[in-house]
C-alpha cells in the first residue's frame, strides 16, 4: 500500500497483513516467551532495588489524582519567575490532594518520606488549616522554603530523565554509561521554532553539538561514536505541508549542511519523527538530503519511524528504495510514538476520514512488529529499535538469531535494566540511550511526553512493577490479542463523522497536508472560479430584483466580479406576505418533517463543499482553510438544529391533579427575519435560517451586501432539499432592505448577527412599532481580551495568539482584540508573538501558503488604517504590505497603558497589548467588564484557582482555557455574548431553538365526558 493511501486507511485493512508478518509459530513463541520471562525478572529485580526517585515516579503515576498534580507542577512549576505565581500554583496543586493515602504505600524510605512532606505541605496549604500560628507560620516561613523545596524536586525528577543542561555536561555524565557498554544519541530539548532568530538559536545548538560530540568520536567507527538527533520543526518556523515550497528551498540547505558537519566530525545525524502531517514533508527533505551529492557514501543519515502510524510500512519500503537508489545503508530508529492523543483529538476536531494511528495499543505492537521484521530483512537500512518491551526485544532477538547488524534504543532513565542484562549477557549486543540535553525550564515539555508515555496504565514500563500483573498478561502476545478483537479499532474511540454517537453525523473536513486530498481541491477550486456568478433576490422561487449591477471592483486580487440584482421594497413586501400564508402549513407540517429537509441540505452541502469553499474564497476572502471550517460550521448548524427540532418540538405532558391531562406544545412564531454577516457569509447565514425552519417559521433572509453570492447558493441548496419556495426567500441589498423587512407588520422574529451600532437601531425600530412585541436574537462583537499569567507556556501562548487575533484576518466576533499578559513574561511573548507574526504569508487567500488575505473591502480597509494612524505612537509591531495590490492590512500590535483608551470594537487584524502585574487580576477583570462588551475571553494559566477566579467574576459568554479563542463547534462549544455583545440564546446550543418559537398549553378535563374512569378502575392496594 503507498504512503498516501495508507495514511487513514480502515485499520482491519492494514492490520491483517501486519499480523501475518508479526506472527510466530507456536514453538517460536515459546522460545520468546522463556527468554522475556527471564528478563523481566531481571527488570522486576532492578525496578527494586532502584533509586527512590524511580519508585518515587512508580508510586505517583499518571493513573493517581496525585501523579497528575506532580505533572502539573512539573510541566510549569520551573519557568514562573516571579515568587507570587510560583506559590499560587503550589497552593494550587499540593493543597487539594490526598497525599496522605500514598503514606506506608512503598516499600522505600525516601518514597515514605517525601510523602509525608507532600502531606504537611498540602495541609499546611488547605484552606481551612492554616488558622493562628500555623497560618504566621505559612505567611513568614512557609511558602519560601516549599517554593525552594518545590524547585529542588523539580530540578529532581528532570534530573532523571535529561542527561545534562549542556551537550559537554551530557557528555560528561554520559561517560560512566558508556564504561557500561551504552551508545548514545543526543536530542537538544526545545519544542518547535516559533520565529527566525528561534531556528537560527537552535542551528546554531545542533552546529555546537556536533563539535562537541565530533571531539568524542571514535575514528572509522561511526555506530560506536555518539549521535545527533534533530528536529526539522526546531529549523524552520513554518515547518508545515502549507509552507512546503518555501521548507523545501530554505530547510533542506540547512539539513545537508549539518549533514556535511556531522559526517566530518564523525558522528551520526538523525531526524526525529513529528506530527503526522509533517510526515511526507519530512521525507521530501530526507530524500533531498540522501540525494545531494556532497552527502554521498555517507551512512551517518538516520530517521526515526513511528510504528503508531498507519504509513510505518510504507515509509520503510520508501526509505529501502532510498537506500538503494543512493547506494548507502540508512539508520532507521523504529519507535512507537508520543504524540498518540493529540493525532486522536486533531483528527476529530477537523471531521477527517479516520485517524494516521492505530486506536489500539495492540495494534500499535503488532505494527512495530511488522516493521521490525521489515527493517531486518532490509539490506539498506540499519534498524535501531527503540523499546522498554521485554517481550519486543525477545521477538526480534529470535529473528536476528546470530545477526548483530542493529542496535536497541533506550530513553535516558528508562530501561536501564533490561539493557544492562542484555549487554552483559552478549557482548555482541549494542544499545543506544537517547539522551536529551537542555535547561530544564527546556525539559518541560519533553518532561510531560515521557511520563505520559512511559506511565500509562498500558505501558510495560508500568506493567512490571505492579504485583498483581501475571507473566502471561504481562507477556499476551500482540497479535493473539488483535486477532481476538478481529483487528477492528477501539470501540471508545469513533471515526471523527461518528463523534457524535448515533445523534448525528459530523460535518466532513478535508486533510490539506495529503497531497491526494489537497492537489483534487485545488483543481475543483480553480474550475469552480472560472464560472459566471451572480445573485438576485429569490422571491417565492422566481428572480427579481433592481438592475443587475458589479458587486467587486475587478482590480481587487482574487476577488471575481458577480452581477448582482438586490432587492426592491416591493420585493421585501412580497416575500413576506408569502412567506406569511405558508408558514401555518410549514409549522403543521412538523418537527420531523423539517428536520429531514435540513439533514438533506446538511448532506447536499458536504457533497459540494468545492462549491461553497470557492465562493467563500472569492466573495469574502477567506483562506483555504477557513472555507473549509466555513462550511463544516454551515453542515454542523443543519444537522445540529434538526437534532434540537426533533428533540424540542414534541409535546411535553405536564404534571396535574387526577382527570386532567395538561400539554405543552412549541410553535412556530410566524415570519422571521434572519439578518447575516459578511465575515461568516455561509455558517452564520445557514445557522439563522435553518434555526427559523426548524422552529416551524417562513423566513426571508437578508445576507450582507457584501456576500450576496453565497447567501443565493445557500438558499437554493436549502430549495433543493425540501424546503418550499414559499417558506424561504433571499432578499440581497443594503441597509434600505433591511428597513424595509423590518417595517412590514407581518414579521415576529428577527435574528441578528454583526454591530453592537446596528443592532440597537434594529432593537430601537422593533421597540417603535405598534404590534406585537417582537423578539430580537442578537450577536454582536467584543473587545475579547486574553489574560495570560506567568504559569503559561509562552510558545502555547502565541500559538493561540496568532490563531485568535490574525486568522481570517482578524474578521471574526470572537478575534482577540485584547491581550492582558503579566509583567514578569511581557517581554519573552512579545518577542516571541512578533517574531511569528513576520512568519505570517499574506496574500491571494486561494493559495494554500496564505495565511491571511485581505479584508471584506475598501472601507473596512480604511477604518483599520484610521485606527492604526491614530495609535501610530503606540505602535509595538506591523507587518509590511504584500507586493500584490489590494484591501489588505498587515497585521498589527499596539501597546497601551489602559484598556479605556480603546473605543468600540477594533474589526480586524490587530492585537492591543496591556500589561498587568501578579497579584492584581481583579484589576484585570474589571477593565474588561468596563467595556460593557461580554462575547468572548482567553485565559492562559495553569494554576485552576485563577482560571477559577476568571469565570466567577468575567461577564462574558465564552471562556476559553489554554487554546485559542475562535472556532466555536456547534453543539460543544454554543457560541454568543451578554451586555453589548448579544442577548443570547447561544447559536448553536441546545436552547437556540426555543426563541424562535412560541409556547402554547393545552388543558383537558377528562372527567368532564363520562367521569375519571382510570382512577374508577384504579385497583385497591
Amino acid at each position: 500500500m503507498t504512503i498516501s493511501a495508507a495514511y487513514r486507511a480502515p485499520e482491519p485493512d492494514l492490520l491483517l497483513p501486519l499480523m501475518r508478518a508479526a506472527g510466530v509459530d507456536p514453538a517460536t513463541r515459546q522460545r520468546i516467551v522463556a527468554r522475556a520471562g527471564m528478563l523481566v525478572a531481571a527488570m522486576q529485580k532492578a525496578a527494586a532495588t532502584a533509586g527512590g526517585l524511580a519508585q518515587f515516579l512508580n508510586e505517583y503515576r499518571i493513573s493517581t489524582t496525585e501523579g497528575v498534580v506532580l505533572l502539573c507542577l512539573a510541566e510549569a512549576f520551573l519557568r514562573i519567575p516571579d515568587a507570587e505565581t510560583a506559590d499560587r500554583l503550589i497552593r494550587d496543586k499540593l493543597g487539594p490532594a490526598d497525599w496522605q493515602a500514598h503514606l506506608g504505600q512503598s516499600s522505600a524510605f525516601f518514597v515514605n518520606a517525601s510523602t509525608l512532606a507532600l502531606t504537611i505541605t498540602g495541609r499546611l496549604l488547605s484552606r481551612g488549616e492554616t488558622d493562628g500560628i500555623l497560618k504566621d507560620m505559612v505567611a513568614r516561613l512557609g511558602e519560601p522554603v516549599i517554593r525552594r523545596a518545590v524547585r529542588m524536586a523539580m530540578h529532581l525528577m528532570g534530573g532523571q530523565f535529561v542527561m545534562g543542561r549542556t551537550i559537554e555536561e551530557g557528555l560528561k555524565h554520559a561517560a560512566a554509561f558508556e564504561a557500561r557498554g551504552f551508545r548514545h544519541s543526543f536530542d537538544m530539548l526545545g519544542e518547535g521554532a516559533k520565529t527566525a532568530p528561534d531556528a537560527a538559536r537552535y542551528l546554531d545548538h545542533y552546529r555546537q553539538a556536533i563539535a562537541a560530540l565530533g571531539r568524542h568520536a571514535k575514528p572509522g567507527d561511526l555506530l560506536g561514536s555518539p549521535g545527533l538527533s534533530v528536529k526539522l520543526s526546531a529549523l524552520h518556523p513554518r515547518y508545515e505541508p502549507a509552507q512546503r515550497d518555501r521548507v523545501l528551498r530554505e530547510l533542506g540547505p540547512v539539513l545537508v549542511s549539518l549533514g556535511v558537519a556531522a559526517r566530518d566530525a564523525g558522528i551520526g545525524l538523525t531526524v526525529d519523527a513529528e506530527e503526522s502531517e509533517r510526515l511526507e514533508l519530512s521525507l521530501e527533505l530526507f530524500a533531498l538530503a540522501a540525494r545531494t551529492p556532497e552527502l554521498r557514501g555517507w551512512d551517518g543519515l538516520g530517521l526515526a519511524v513511528q510504528a503508531y502510524q498507519k504509513r510505518a510500512p510504507a515509509v520503510l519500503d520508501g526509505l529501502e528504495a532510498l537506500g538503494a537508489e543512493t547506494g548507502r545503508r540508512i539508520f532507521v530508529r523504529l519507535v512507537k510514538g508520543a504524540y498518540w492523543d493529540s493525532e486522536i483529538k486533531r483528527s476529530q476536531e477537523r471531521g477527517l476520514a479516520g485517524y494516521p494511528v492505530f486506536t489500539r495499543k495492540a495494534a500499535t505492537d503488532v505494527s512495530y512488529l511488522a516493521c521490525a521484521r521489515r527493517m531486518l530483512d532490509a539490506p539498506h537500512l540499519y534498524p535501531a529499535f527503540a523499546t522498554h518491551n521485554a517481550l519486543t526485544v525477545a521477538t526480534l532477538l529470535e529473528w536476528a538469531d546470530e545477526r548483530r547488524d542493529f542496535e536497541f534504543q533506550r530513553l535516558h532513565g528508562m530501561g536501564e535494566g533490561l539493557y544492562e542484562t542484555l549487554l552483559a549477557g552478549d557482548s555482541r549486543l549494542s544499545c543506544r540511550t537517547y539522551a536529551p540535553v537542555g535547561s530544564h525550564e527546556e525539559l518541560l515539555a519533553y518532561l510531560v511526553r515521557r511520563i505520559l508515555e512511559n506511565g500509562a496504565n498500558s505501558s510495560f514500563v508500568h506493567g512490571i512493577q505492579e504485583a498483581h500483573l501475571s507473566l502471561d498478561t504481562l507477556l499476551a502476545d500482540p497479535v493473539a490479542q488483535v486477532a481476538a478483537m478481529q483487528a477492528q479499532p477501539h470501540p471508545r474511540i469513533p471515526l471523527p463523522a461518528a463523534l457524535y454517537g448515533t445523534e448525528r453525523r459530523n460535518s466532513t473536513g478535508l486533510d490539506l497536508s495529503d497531497d491526494a486530498v489537497a492537489a483534487p481541491l485545488l483543481a475543483g477550486l480553480a474550475a469552480a472560479w472560472e464560472k459566471p456568478w451572480a445573485a438576485a433576490a429569490l422571491v417565492d422561487g422566481r428572480e427579481t430584483g433592481a438592475a443587475p449591477v458589479p458587486l467587486f471592483d475587478p482590480a481587487a486580487p482574487g476577488r471575481l466580479v458577480a452581477e448582482v440584482r438586490a432587492a426592491t421594497a416591493g420585493d421585501a413586501a412580497r416575500a413576506v406576505d408569502i412567506a406569511a400564508a405558508a408558514q401555518p402549513g410549514w409549522d403543521a407540517a412538523g418537527a420531523a418533517r423539517r428536520a429531514a429537509c435540513l439533514r438533506r441540505a446538511a448532506d447536499l452541502l458536504d457533497q459540494r463543499m468545492t462549491e461553497f469553499m470557492a465562493v467563500a474564497i472569492r466573495e469574502a476572502g477567506k483562506t483555504i482553510p477557513d472555507a473549509v471550517a466555513e462550511v463544516r460550521e454551515a453542515v454542523d448548524f443543519l444537522r445540529y438544529y434538526a437534532l434540537r427540532a426533533e428533540a424540542d418540538f414534541a409535546a411535553v405532558e405536564l404534571p396535574g391533579p387526577t382527570g386532567e391531562e395538561n400539554r405543552l406544545f412549541l410553535v412556530g412564531r410566524g415570519v422571521c427575519a434572519c439578518i447575516s454577516p459578511w465575515n461568516f457569509p455561509l455558517a452564520i447565514f445557514i445557522g439563522q435560517v435553518a434555526a427559523a425552519l426548524a422552529a416551524g417559521n417562513a423566513v426571508v433572509a437578508k445576507p450582507a451586501p457584501q456576500t450576496p453570492v453565497m447567501g443565493w447558493h445557500a438558499v437554493r441548496l436549502l430549495h433543493e432539499a425540501g424546503v418550499p419556495v414559499d417558506v424561504l426567500h433571499l432578499l440581497p441589498g443594503g441597509p434600505e432592505v433591511g428597513a424595509a423587512i423590518l417595517a412590514h407588520p407581518l414579521v415576529r422574529c428577527v435574528a441578528f448577527t454583526g454591530s453592537t451600532v446596528t443592532a440597537k437601531r434594529i432593537n430601537r425600530q422593533l421597540a417603535e412599532s405598534d404590534g406585537p412585541i417582537i423578539p430580537l436574537i442578537a450577536e454582536t462583537g467584543g473587545q475579547n481580551a486574553m489574560i495570560v499569567d506567568s504559569s503559561a507556556l509562552p510558545e502555547q501562548v502565541v500559538n493561540d495568539l496568532i490563531v485568535s487575533a490574525f486568522q481570517s484576518a482578524g474578521q471574526r466576533c470572537s478575534a482577540a482584540r485584547v491581550l492582558f499578559v503579566q509583567e514578569d513574561i511581557a517581554d519573552r511573548v512579545e518577542n516571541m508573538l512578533f517574531g511569528a507574526m513576520d512568519e505570517l504569508v499574506l496574500g491571494d487567500p486561494g493559495r494554500l501558503a496564505t495565511d491571511m488575505g485581505p479584508v471584506i473591502d475598501q472601507a473596512a480597509q480604511q477604518r483599520l488604517l484610521d485606527h492604526l494612524e491614530r495609535f501610530s505612537d503606540r505602535l509595538a509591531h506591523r507587518l509590511a504590505a504584500p507586493q500584490e495590490s489590494g484591501w489588505f492590512v498587515p497585521p498589527a500590535a499596539i501597546r497601551l497603558d489602559d484598556l479605556s483608551a480603546l473605543q468600540g470594537e477594533v474589526f480586524g487584524p490587530v492585537l492591543h497589548i496591556l500589561r498587568w502585574q501578579a497579584g492584581h487580576l481583579d484589576r484585570v477583570i474589571a477593565a474588561i467588564n468596563g467595556t460593557g462588551f461580554g462575547l468572548t475571553l482567553g485565559i492562559h494559566s495553569r494554576i485552576g484557582e485563577t482560571v477559577e477566579q476568571v469565570r466567577r467574576q468575567a461577564r462574558v459568554g465564552n471562556i476559553y482555557v489554554n487554546r485559542s479563542m475562535i472556532g466555536a463547534v456547534v453543539g460543544v462549544q454554543p457560541f454568543g455574548g451578554e451586555g453589548l455583545s448579544g442577548t443570547g440564546p447561544k447559536a448553536g446550543g441546545p436552547n437556540y431553538l426555543r426563541r424562535f418559537a412560541t409556547e402554547r398549553v393545552v388543558s383537558t378535563d377528562t372527567t368532564s365526558a363520562g367521569g375519571n374512569a382510570s382512577l374508577m378502575a384504579m385497583e385497591a392496594v
